[in-house]
């Protein structure tokens, strides 16, 4: 890979980062409120000298413009981004370490669980363009790339978990269950990640299987294509070995770019579910008004998706030389 292009892109992905930084520190402060009074919540007799006191002490006294975004901006490049308000004196790296791997897992496994359904769908379809199967996948793709998370969710909720009693309505594991052993946690957690894991998988499944039948389709007219059949290949080895490879190039931006995206759709699937990742910590904050860990979320989930769009473009250099000209 040309050094000029990793530059450049590199050099993108840290401009656009600093932007990020710049937006986050000044749309939390524009926001309605006093943070001072958010964090003397529940004290009695709220004197004026008091909230001076309280703003003195959290740097709230001070210009905006340099010295309290100087401030933040040191603190975040060392990591630390403040108390959470509600968070019983815990800072909000910690908080979000407490909640970022249930998010990080349910979106993991259905990130995987829709690429493979996905592409292999939109593979099978785009090759048999025309025939029934086609009409059905793609059918069904549509469908489900039109159906919102929080709409696909609580039918599962309402078939599987009210109506059949397979699966448990909400939370990552029973409140208040004793387990004997390791395997008995295991599987009481699996059936927690049921539901809410084949949300995540089926929401994104149609997407990838749309984009993936459209670059099959593109491939059947290519002069590899019809050179591999008339020197006699099998259909799934020309499939394999030369019309597949050539097809995931479009689906390789998609996949970064979703993988970008895994806490934003956490935030309807984890409400849904009551999943206590990153997307209830969002929603509980915003309700409290507890801003620095809003801002941690939403600095985490940007630098996420300037980080995938990095890895997209990387990997989409690697696979076509022709992008890094």
């Amino acid at each position: 890979m040309k050094v000029g292009y990793l530059g450049r892109r590199l050099a993108s992905a840290f401009v656009t980062i600093v932007l990020i930084a710049l937006v986050n520190f000044i749309l939390f402060r524009a926001m309605p409120g006093s943070p001072e009074r958010v964090l003397l919540h529940g004290t009695p007799r709220v004197t004026a000298e008091i909230l001076q006191q309280t703003r003195e002490r959290w740097g709230l006294d001070k210009p905006l413009f340099p010295d309290q975004f100087v401030a933040y901006v040191d603190a975040t490049i060392h990591g630390d981004l403040g108390f959470s308000f509600i968070g019983g004196g815990h800072t909000v790296a910690e908080v979000l370490a407490q909640r970022i791997w249930p998010t990080v897992i349910l979106f993991g496994l259905g990130e995987l669980v829709a690429i493979v359904l996905g592409l292999a769908l939109g593979a099978y379809t785009g090759w048999r363009r025309g025939g029934p199967v086609d009409y059905v996948g793609n059918g069904i793709s549509l469908v489900l790339y039109s159906t919102p998370y929080f709409l696909l969710g609580m039918a599962f909720l309402l078939v599987f978990a009210t109506t059949l009693h397979w699966f448990p309505t909400f939370g990552m594991m029973t409140s208040g269950a004793q387990y004997p052993g390791l395997w008995e946690r295991l599987v009481d957690f699996l059936a927690h990640l049921a539901l809410p894991l084949a949300t995540v998988a089926f929401g994104l499944v149609g997407q990838y299987a749309i984009v993936m039948r459209s670059s099959i389709v593109e491939t059947l007219s290519e002069d590899y294509v019809t050179t591999g059949r008339a020197m006699g290949l099998r259909e799934g080895r020309i499939l394999r070995h030369h019309a597949l490879p050539n097809a995931l190039l479009p689906t390789v931006s998609l996949i970064a770019i979703n993988l970008g995206y895994v806490v934003a759709g956490a935030i309807t699937v984890e409400v849904v579910f009551n999943w206590p990742g990153l997307g209830t910590l969002a929603v509980t904050a915003l309700t409290a008004r507890d801003y620095p860990v809003l801002q941690g979320v939403f600095l985490l989930l940007s630098v996420s998706v300037v980080l995938a769009n990095l890895v997209a473009d990387l990997v989409y250099g690697a696979l076509d030389p022709r992008v890094r000209t």
